[in-house]
């Protein structure tokens, strides 16, 4: 499948930026697949307002591979989606392994309708760069890409400008989710973009969720031919924004509003302090983000949206102290939570 196959209408709500939730995965008490849970969820997403779905990632738990999940949650996804709206959405099915697996996740991916794949390296530690490189353009033979910076923490590996170079430069790439939570690994990615003239084709994603609101607000520079780039970060993909996802939708619009304009209001920059604040608590950056996905559950626990928050792996959970700094966050932070919308719609969701 080739870019050009993309809606138009997909094609230019992906460009123009929209909220991506990566979406977990519901499970109960005896961690099988809680389809129902797992419906009210996309329901949940759509009805926030958000423009696409990221399924099959990390946030969905990439050991849905190793259990059976990867094919059955892809497909609730599109169902379930194509079943309570009408509107555009962008799907995005979360590729990795090896390149057979990933062609194979890719293939499976357009076979159900998903727009794009977004692209994990992870697999590929300790290949050279020019390897890695040859591993993407034979994913994108099959399935438009999203390419991913995953931060090093969890599994990524660090990939330089040179890299995000040859990367924009394939074809059938569309986007980037920039997540290696680190700014000079950023700028690598948007030094890469430009040096490869692929800002017109190709859209930033941040997904960094210690910086989700400078990224979005901030004209990134780099240098082509002597003369200055700007490019700009147009949405998010981000396991931050599958919780108090309406109010990630309403900060966006804000976000994008600002960013055009000549001047950035003050308390729209205090936001991003605040934000981040919030990830640190679900995200467990205390313990090195082992609580990460189980943060996440928590929060949608708490609102009624999941059972519990079980993962398929029994050893990942909330990290001690981390359900405190849920409810610290939750208490001070409570005008960027959508529990109110969640609270009238929530029964809707899970008939």
């Amino acid at each position: 499948m080739h870019r050009s196959a993309i809606p138009g209408a997909v094609r230019d709500l992906l460009a123009g930026g929209t909220v991506i939730p990566a979406h977990p995965l519901a499970l109960d008490t005896n961690r099988r697949f809680d389809r129902r849970r797992q419906r009210a969820l996309t329901r949940y997403y759509i009805d926030a307002g958000s423009g696409g779905l990221a399924v099959g990632v990390h946030t969905t738990q990439f050991e849905i591979r190793d259990v059976g999940l990867y094919e059955p949650v892809l497909t609730a996804a599109m169902e379930d989606a194509r079943g309570w709206t009408d509107r555009p959405l962008v799907m995005i099915a979360g590729l990795c392994g090896g390149t057979e697996q990933a062609v194979r996740e890719a293939r499976l991916a357009v076979s159900l309708g998903y727009h794009a794949g977004l692209l994990s390296l992870a697999a590929l530690r300790g290949a050279t760069p020019e390897a890695v490189l040859a591993h993407c353009r034979r994913v994108a033979e099959e399935i438009p890409l999203v390419g991913f910076y995953l931060q090093p923490a969890v599994g990524g590996l660090p990939l330089d400008a040179e890299f995000w170079a040859g990367f924009c430069g394939i074809d059938n790439v569309v986007a980037i989710k920039a997540a290696p939570f680190n700014r000079y690994r950023t700028l690598d990615v948007v030094r890469g973009l430009v040096a490869a003239g692929a800002e017109d084709r190709i859209t930033l994603y941040t997904g960094n969720d210690d910086h989700i609101v400078l990224d979005l607000l901030t004209p990134f520079v780099a240098m082509r031919d002597g003369q200055p780039v700007t490019v700009r970060f147009r949405g998010g993909l981000l396991g931050h924004w599958s919780v108090w996802t309406q109010k990630a939708v309403e900060l966006l619009a804000r976000l994008q509003a600002a960013a055009g304009g000549a001047a950035v209001p003050a308390e729209l920059l205090a936001l991003d302090a605040r934000v981040t604040d919030c990830n640190a608590a679900f995200f467990d950056v205390a313990h090195d983000f082992h609580g990460c996905i189980a943060g996440c559950h928590e929060v949608l626990r708490r609102q009624g949206l999941l059972e519990g928050i079980w993962c398929l792996n029994p050893q990942e959970g909330l990290s001690p102290g981390q359900a405190a700094l849920i409810d610290r966050v939750c208490r001070e932070h409570a005008d960027l939570a959508d529990d109110t919308f969640v609270a009238a719609n929530r029964e809707r969701w899970l008939s």
